[in-house]
């Protein structure tokens, strides 16, 4: 039986980024890619390449390459799999919660499922732009004009 306080609440959500790391959804090279583009944190040397496939406004396929750390990595796959099947605007209104969220801020729309592990990282700001770094690289290629 899993421990629902606050301790094991902790351990539950740390399991659940680790498995996300060890055994990441969506870790490949999107060989029909529409949109790529690397993301880099210099501080702490995550880099991560995203691979976006659209049709229409929708997001068929994301997929990513990359190395970092467990955080960054985890919110990279949880992310892969969060936007799937949403259009470009669902996905920019989910990214800019999730960033809000991961601020402390209240955000318009509920994290919830394994991304909801990823909150405990507000309390280590200094870990905060490890997860948010697939999420603001998602955004720049959503948010690039040249491809409406």
């Amino acid at each position: 039986m899993v421990d629902k306080g606050i301790g094991g609440l902790d351990a539950l959500y740390r399991e659940v980024i680790m498995e996300h790391h060890r055994y990441p959804r969506n870790k490949e090279v999107l060989a029909d890619a529409d949109f790529k583009l690397e993301g880099f944190n210099p501080l702490c040397g995550d880099r991560i390449e995203l691979f976006v496939k659209l049709d229409g406004g929708t997001i068929k396929n994301c997929c990513f390459e990359g190395e970092g750390c467990s955080i960054c990595m985890a919110s990279a796959s949880m992310m892969t799999e969060e936007v799937l099947g949403k259009s470009k605007e669902e996905a920019c209104a989910y990214i800019e919660s999730f960033r809000m969220a991961m601020k402390g801020e209240e955000c318009p729309l509920k994290i919830e499922g394994d991304l909801e592990s990823l909150l405990g990282v507000r309390n280590f700001p200094v870990r905060i732009k490890c997860a948010l770094l697939p999420w603001t690289t998602l955004n720049q290629i959503l948010e690039d004009k040249t491809h409406d």
